[in-house]
């Protein structure tokens, strides 16, 4: 088995701080354009567009967008435009597909719905010169580089970043605009963070849930995801109000919880909820910034709540990297599954 620092899922999401330093500069004039754009011509309303990894970022892009922008922001349901062939009314909507490769023909035919519809079309996408990208109306290349491991990391953080970057120029809110120049750095320290607790807590687990809440909630979706695909670990993702709402009731003295505590709003009823599970005898593990004692799992301080999401999953990767060879898997191959997924 290889050393937890020799993979590629390692190496690459140990590049993500870099990367997005990277895609911040080179995207800073088309990021000012098209935020001065959507001020002067404000869509009535947005619409993601994504499948997996992708699709956690549009969720983490929803709360980011209704916080910040007022703007509700709806997940656009793949199917409908691409097997139901059904033409929505999108007119002055800004469509944002979110995509690593760009080739998946589901989301390359709803964006040629929504651009039909009457839609601007704002594709965040890796290869630059994908179906995809070629399609939109305005692009924002990830400039993640080459990704060789199945499990995305650092486009995933790319992902989140372009969001971030965007929201902060067209807002025009000054603390975002902040924590847009220090996120590289507070990704690294992010990377630094000792989560190894976790490997010997979920080494021989068989089931888990991942809480989050609002802008929190994709990152559970994320870490939920990556603990199936690399890790062979059977986890679901809730946010911590809706976890309360049924799924609570087979918690218990065999059933771990990892749950992300935003340093906003949310992150006191998060906490709350955690400790009414480990009071239950549930293994407990909960990642909050400034927190401290058993289960506490170390974030450092965050340049803004919007950014603390890209933090913590920073750190969730180097784990769950190692936590996926602990139980003898290869985070870079998971099984039965291909770097690029391409559904219609």
């Amino acid at each position: 088995m290889p050393a937890p620092d020799s993979t590629w899922m390692h190496t690459e999401a140990a590049e993500a701080a870099t990367a997005v330093a990277r895609q911040f500069a080179a995207n800073a004039p088309i990021v000012a354009d098209l935020a001065q754009r959507l001020r002067a011509q404000p869509p009535r309303f947005i619409v993601t567009c994504a499948r997996g990894s992708s699709d956690h970022a549009a969720t983490y892009g929803k709360y980011l967008f209704e916080t910040t922008l007022g703007l509700v922001t709806a997940s656009a349901s793949p199917s409908v435009g691409s097997v139901y062939a059904v033409q929505p009314k999108l007119d002055d909507v800004l469509f944002v597909a979110i995509s690593q490769s760009g080739k998946s023909p589901d989301l390359l035919r709803n964006a040629e719905i929504a651009k039909a519809g009457g839609a601007h079309v704002l594709a965040l996408v890796n290869v630059a010169d994908s179906p995809l990208a070629k399609l939109a109306d305005t692009v924002l290349p990830l400039h993640a580089g080459p990704e060789n491991s199945v499990a995305a990391t650092k486009s995933y953080l790319c992902s989140l970043a372009a969001l971030l970057q965007l929201a902060a120029h067209w807002s025009g809110d000054a603390k975002l605009l902040a924590a847009v120049d220090a996120l590289p750095d507070a990704m690294r320290a992010a990377w630094q963070e000792d989560w190894s607790d976790l490997v010997s807590g979920l080494r021989l687990a068989k089931h888990l849930f991942v809480l989050g809440r609002g802008l929190g909630l994709g990152a559970a979706q994320e870490a939920a995801l990556k603990f199936k695909e690399t890790c062979g670990l059977h986890a679901e993702a809730f946010s911590s109000a809706e976890v309360k709402h049924g799924p609570m009731a087979i918690i218990g003295t065999d059933f771990p919880i990892l749950a992300f505590a935003q340093d906003d709003e949310t992150g006191d009823g998060t906490a709350a909820v955690a400790e009414e599970f480990r009071k239950r005898g549930a293994p407990v593990w909960l990642a909050r910034a400034g927190a401290s004692g058993a289960g506490i799992l170390p974030l450092p301080a965050s340049p803004h709540p919007a950014a603390t999401p890209i933090l913590t999953v920073q750190a969730f990767y180097a784990v769950a990297n190692a936590l996926s060879l602990a139980r003898g898997h290869d985070p870079d191959v998971p099984p039965h599954l291909n770097k690029v997924t391409e559904t219609v």
